[in-house]
């Protein structure tokens, strides 16, 4: 129910925030008239301000469309190379004029990149895929909103999140793969590796897991102590919705994305009264550069996703709550997830010193579940005076984190392909 008023207070909402987007346009316009008026600065500032706290915020684009690799720029296509009901495997192919560009992209190293289905779209990591362009062919999960699935599809819990990575592993071809993580996905990324491993399978030349609650028990934050102390029905009863009649997953339960999008800012509320405050300045000021900073990480921050309501509660349980993968509890299909059954798999983790999300030591704990991959094969980055977004996105991203990424797949690339114990 609560979720039918939300849909019905967001469409009385709307020709609000676009009477206030066109009072905005008006009134800032340097063609109109309007905006030679006394205060009419103050005015489009404040109508803008209203117009962004008020408007719907879809799926943004990766738009990349060109990177630089070595001394060309390449042209970049994005495309669906295989669907499923709650993802689609995007690749962006990179295509180089002259021969001796197209042989160094066609021997870059090939990476999937795991991205998190924790409310955001895979969007979230542009600048890690753009980055990761100049040096790699690159693939990644594109996570579908719950609300646009179809009831008949049947339901999506975290074995069924296992499942799809390995089906991808397999798509693109594990011994020539290095498979990325970012954050919530470490968990069932290493889930799947493992269980790959076990059974004899090809697995990838590399791990880097960044920033994941491997093991949640150490160094807990505060999104960590809410799942400790409240019990799975608590979550279950309070933030488990239906899907409204007007979109196609009608009747589907999940943890809507408005929902989840309070609780970000319920973190920091502080930071993001502020941002909004700089933001109206900036306008009023004409600082339009700045302006736009704000309007590009707004425009995907906003943008949320419904969670399918099964993956949820398991998430919440097993990663959370039981501690299943570091206590070697975890079954998935009646196997044991073992990581210990890695063995050639270099394995990199990196952490931020001030991550508020996953703590310190909660991705590091890949390192010991890991026990029989060779001490010269793993690596561990901790990044200094770094929060959780800056170690894919970013500035430090790019000029600290990215460089040791780079350079450990380029080693993990030379060595064998991968074996099961």
């Amino acid at each position: 129910m609560f979720y039918h008023l939300y849909e019905i207070n967001r469409a009385l909402l709307r020709p609000v925030a676009e009477l206030a987007h066109a009072g905005a346009r008006a009134f800032s316009s340097p063609k109109g008239w309007y905006a030679g008026l006394p205060g009419a600065p103050l005015l489009a500032a404040w109508l803008e301000l209203m117009y962004r706290l008020g408007k719907d915020y879809p799926k943004p684009e990766f738009g990349i469309e060109e990177v630089q690799v070595g001394n060309a720029r390449v042209r970049v296509i994005e495309e669906v190379v295989l669907r499923r009901p709650f993802c689609r495997l995007l690749h962006f192919e990179r295509r180089g004029g002259e021969q001796g560009v197209q042989d160094v992209l066609e021997r870059s190293p090939t990476v999937l990149v795991v991205a998190p289905l924790s409310g955001h779209h895979a969007t979230l990591l542009r600048d890690t895929v753009r980055t990761m362009l100049s040096d790699h062919d690159v693939y990644i999960t594109d996570w579908i909103d719950a609300r646009l699935v179809p009831l008949d599809q049947g339901p999506f819990t975290l074995e069924d999140y296992v499942g799809y990575v390995r089906d991808f592993i397999r798509f693109i071809g594990a011994q020539r793969l290095h498979v990325m993580s970012v954050c919530q996905p470490c968990v069932p990324v290493l889930a799947a590796v493992s269980l790959m491993a076990a059974a004899g399978e090809p697995v990838p030349r590399s791990l880097t897991m960044m920033g994941g609650p491997i093991d949640a028990r150490n160094n807990p934050t505060q999104v960590n102590e809410l799942a400790r102390t409240k019990s799975l029905e608590w979550f279950e009863r309070n933030l488990l919705q239906r899907v409204p009649p007007n979109y196609p997953g009608y009747g589907r339960r999940v943890y809507p994305g408005f929902l989840q999008y309070a609780g970000f800012v319920a973190m920091n509320p502080g930071h993001h009264m502020k941002s909004h405050w700089d933001f109206f300045g900036h306008l009023v000021r004409g600082d339009l550069e700045d302006a736009d900073t704000h309007r590009r990480f707004y425009d995907e921050y906003n943008a949320v996703l419904d969670m399918p309501g099964e993956y949820y509660l398991d998430s919440v349980r097993i990663v959370f709550q039981e501690y299943l993968l570091p206590r070697k509890l975890w079954r998935i299909g009646g196997n044991l997830v073992d990581p210990a059954a890695l063995t050639d798999t270099a394995l990199l983790t990196v952490e931020g010193e001030l991550d508020d999300i996953s703590g310190r030591d909660q991705t590091r704990a890949a390192h010991e579940l890991c026990a029989n991959i060779p001490a010269e094969r793993k690596q561990e980055l901790l990044v200094q005076g770094t929060g959780h977004y800056g170690i894919f996105s970013g500035r430090r991203w790019r000029e600290r984190v990215y460089p040791v990424v780079r350079d450990f797949i380029r080693r993990a690339a030379g060595a064998p392909a991968g074996r099961a114990a």
